[in-house]
C-alpha cells in the first residue's frame, strides 16, 4: 500500500529559477528529499488557464517552453517526465459529474517543469497536469478539488503552481533586491493566518478579503491553484511553510505543504 502523500503547492515566480540556484529553488529540491516517493504528481498550473477541464492524457509529455524574451538556456531545458494515461482517466473518473477531457496536445508547462526539475531531477515520476477553467469561480475549483483527495491514499502527489501574490505590473524588474510592497506582505501574511486558522471560506471568497487582494491577485490564474492544495487538507493534517520570500516586491514566493 501507498504511503499517504501530502500535497504542496508552489509559488514558482520566474521561469530563470529553473536554472537557477537560490534559496528558494535549494527549498524546493529539500522538499523533494523530504518526500515519500510517489507514484506519480498531478500538478495544477497557473500557465494552463483555459475554458475547459483537461488532462494531459500523453505517455511522453512534451516540455513547453510557454513565455518570451529569456536567454536561449532556458528554451533548451527538457523534462522528460513520463506522462500517465491511466493517473489521467483515474482523474477524470473522480472529477465525474464534471466534464474532463484527455487531452493530448498540451504537455508540461514552466509552472510544472522549472519547479519539479528542482524537487525530481531526475524526471522519473510521472507527471500529469490538470488545466484550471476560466470560465469558472474559484468556489468550483475548491469544491473540484476535493474529488482529487482519494489519489493522496494511492501515493499520487498533489501540487499547484502559482503565486499567492503575482502583480507584475507592480514588479521591480531589475537586478536590484527590494522589500515586498505593504499590500504584497499584508495579503501573503493573511493567508498564512487562514491557512493556519483551517478557515479556507476566505480564502476562496479571496475577492471579499479588500484592495490587498486586488492588488495581490489581480487575475485568478495564479492564485486558483492554491485552492487545489488547500482542499487536500484532512483533519490532523499540519499546515507548513516551506518556502517564502518575495521577488521583486510583489511576487510572493510562499509554498504552501498539506500534511
Amino acid at each position: 500500500m501507498s504511503e499517504i502523500m501530502p500535497a504542496v503547492f508552489f509559488g514558482h515566480g520566474n521561469p530563470m529559477n529553473a536554472l537557477a540556484r537560490n534559496g528558494w529553488t535549494e527549498g524546493w529540491a529539500a522538499i523533494g528529499a523530504s518526500l515519500p516517493r510517489p507514484t506519480a504528481v498531478v500538478c495544477v498550473s497557473a500557465h494552463w488557464y483555459l475554458p475547459a477541464t483537461l488532462v494531459t492524457a500523453q505517455t511522453s509529455p512534451r516540455t513547453i517552453h510557454d513565455f518570451g524574451g529569456f536567454p536561449r538556456e532556458l528554451f533548451e531545458v527538457q523534462y522528460p517526465a513520463p506522462g500517465s494515461p491511466s493517473l489521467a482517466r483515474r482523474v477524470r473518473e473522480l472529477l465525474a459529474p464534471a466534464p474532463v477531457g484527455l487531452d493530448e496536445r498540451w504537455g508540461l508547462d514552466h509552472g510544472t517543469w522549472s519547479v519539479l526539475c528542482h524537487v525530481f531531477p531526475r524526471a522519473d515520476v510521472p507527471v500529469v497536469q490538470l488545466s484550471i477553467d476560466e470560465t469558472r469561480p474559484a468556489s468550483f475549483h475548491y469544491e473540484l478539488a476535493k474529488r482529487l483527495t482519494p489519489l493522496r491514499d494511492e501515493g499520487v502527489l498533489i501540487v499547484g503552481s502559482g503565486n499567492v501574490v503575482h502583480n507584475l505590473h507592480a514588479y521591480a524588474w531589475g537586478r536590484r533586491v527590494v522589500e515586498p510592497l505593504e499590500w504584497a506582505a499584508r495579503f501573503d501574511a493573511r493567508a498564512r493566518e487562514l491557512l493556519k486558522a483551517n478557515d479556507h471560506a476566505p480564502l476562496v471568497d479571496y475577492e471579499s478579503l479588500g484592495r490587498d487582494a486586488t492588488l495581490s491577485a489581480p487575475t485568478p490564474d495564479h492564485y486558483l491553484p492554491l485552492l487545489y492544495v488547500v482542499a487536500q487538507r484532512r483533519d490532523g493534517d499540519e499546515i507548513s511553510f516551506p518556502v517564502e520570500g518575495f521577488d521583486g516586491g510583489s511576487i510572493s514566493m510562499l509554498c504552501v505543504r498539506v500534511g
